[in-house]
């Protein structure tokens, strides 16, 4: 990637057995993404189809319902369901199409690194490990579209590189904004590319020269438009204090919580809960290594994919949560080591037949992460994989028949107000929260806002005075500590005297486990009140 360049490996647009491998793998991963279209949705996609809803009615992010995401994947899921629906199943169906891409984009972006073998391998073991529910793949999480627009932005980014046209920098830097856009963690594909190119301005000793400062002007006016848009769109409809103290102040907080100690506790739980899923893959690559080193015809392009590692990895590290979902981050840049490996390890030997070993191989090891998973992709349903992926204890799975209960009592102008973190009943019910705090988590975190958070709660209610309230008992929708601040459960308490209270689902039912065999769980438990 530099003025004295490999060259990119030959390939012909016609390359039909390579684009025939990747649509077996689009198949592959469609079919076991559309098995799955009417999966409940989660917490976070509650949140999104919320205010993506909202956004549809022409009510912009963080006026009615705040967190501190930024709002990217907001507009994503209200595109989504203006073309698929304001369903569960429209919703999956845009991840869907978002995945697709991407795995048609990881494959170009390995194909012009490494050759059409590896660009296959590449796409397949980043298609195969997006739905899994290792990194809880399934769901429509940010995400899968940060790297939907990281990966696209860095093939712009390489080809950039190769043909030192302006465009493809501008281009990609607007892609890179977009992934910010998404959610603060795609920052780490912005300092990416910000690196590449300062890199390889010190590489060819040009770090002074009129192409490099292009380059970065370029690049940096790309990345900064889609963020400089929506700052000005939130400020023209007045929410921009909310977007700030969200996103920035109160963000920064909750950046702060997790020491390094308790985050490599976390990592370590991880890795032993999900070793199995990664460890053919990471072997594979592991096995290749001493090849890659030893490879100089690739030396430039395996540079660009450990960077592209390297910050993956710390986009999946930059809060020290190290949640499921986090590691979808990771998976593109997997997927071009994968198809590397196969590079090396065929680069290694001369004799035409051993050559046929590696992708045998690959093969093999992509098929067995298949079958270790064969159960989550081709044999249970949806509503089982839920309480499977979430644990028995999340009530996400009887959450619609809370929304379906309030659409059909009340009418389009009711609102709602969820005490508990379960924002996806508001898109179940279609009706607008009578209170932006979608979440009980910032209430109850050891954070300076707390106890300010939940006094406005409780004006909000006051003053709105929803048609209906849900409680939610589940523990997990609160994450109460020892050192939280109760005061709105108190205030709930008493609150209450001015509804009635019309549907407490059972909270002890039966549920078949993945063996298929009836268990007990305590997952439903959410109280309905409608007001007097």
């Amino acid at each position: 990637m530099d003025n004295t360049k490999t060259e990119a490996p030959k390939h012909s647009p016609f390359e039909l057995w390579a684009w025939l491998g990747v649509l077996i793998v689009l198949l592959l991963v469609g079919f076991v993404r559309y098995r799955l279209l009417d999966m409940p949705l989660e917490r976070d996609e509650g949140e999104y189809a919320c205010a993506g809803q909202l956004l549809l009615q022409g009510i912009p992010p963080y006026q009615l319902a705040w967190n501190m995401k930024l709002p990217g994947t907001y507009f994503m899921y209200a595109l989504g369901m203006a073309v698929f629906g304001q369903t569960a199943a429209g919703i999956h169906a845009t991840l869907m199409v978002v995945n697709s891409l991407t795995i048609i984009f990881v494959f170009v972006l390995a194909r012009r690194l490494f050759g059409a073998l590896a660009g296959v391998a590449a796409c397949a073991a980043f298609g195969i490990l997006s739905v899994s529910p290792a990194v809880m793949g399934m769901a429509a999480h940010a995400n899968h579209f940060v790297i939907f627009f990281a990966v696209w932005g860095t093939l712009l980014l390489w080809r950039g590189e190769e043909f030192y046209r302006w465009s493809f920098f501008f281009f990609s830097g607007v892609l890179y904004g977009l992934a910010l856009l998404m959610k603060q963690q795609g920052i780490c594909f912005c300092l990416f590319a910000v690196t590449m190119v300062v890199w390889n301005g010190f590489r060819n000793r040009a770090i002074f020269s009129t192409v490099f400062f292009r380059k970065i002007l370029f690049l940096g006016i790309g990345m900064i438009l889609p963020l400089a848009a929506t700052y000005k769109g939130l400020q023209l409809a007045g929410v921009l204090p909310k977007f700030w103290f969200w996103t920035y102040t109160y963000a920064a907080s909750y950046a702060m919580e997790v020491t390094p100690g308790e985050g490599l506790t976390r990592f370590v739980d991880y890795a032993e809960k999900k070793w199995l899923i990664y460890f053919a893959l990471l072997g594979f690559i592991l096995v290749s290594l001493p090849f890659v080193m030893r490879d100089r015809a690739y030396r430039n392009q395996i540079l660009f994919a450990a960077a592209f590692l390297f910050f993956s990895i710390f986009g999946v590290a930059i809060d020290l949560n190290f949640r499921e979902h986090y590691f979808i981050l990771l998976l593109p840049a997997l997927g071009l080591f994968v198809g590397l490996a196969i590079v090396a390890l065929q680069y290694a030997t001369a004799n035409r037949f051993l050559k046929i070993i590696p992708p045998l191989v690959c093969l093999m090891v992509l098929g067995w992460t298949v079958y270790a998973q064969r159960e989550f992709y081709f044999q249970l349903p949806a509503n089982t994989i839920s309480r499977i992926v979430y644990s028995g204890d999340t009530p996400f799975v009887d959450m619609p028949a809370v929304g379906d209960y309030i659409r059909t009592n009340s009418s389009t102008s009711a609102t709602v107000a969820v005490i508990g973190s379960e924002p996806e009943i508001y898109f179940y019910a279609h009706r607008r929260p009578a209170t932006g705090y979608l979440y009980m988590y910032a209430l109850m975190e050891p954070q300076p806002f707390a106890t300010q958070m939940q006094y406005e709660m409780i004006n909000e209610i006051q003053t709105n005075k929803p048609e209906f309230l849900v409680y939610i008992t589940n523990p997990d929708s609160w994450n109460v500590r020892p050192a939280s601040d109760q005061t709105v459960l108190k205030w709930f308490s008493q609150y209450t005297t001015n509804y009635d209270k019309v549907l407490a689902l059972d909270p002890v039912t039966t549920v078949p486990d993945k063996t298929g065999k009836n268990v007990a769980t305590t997952n439903i438990d959410a109280i309905i009140y409608k007001i007097k």
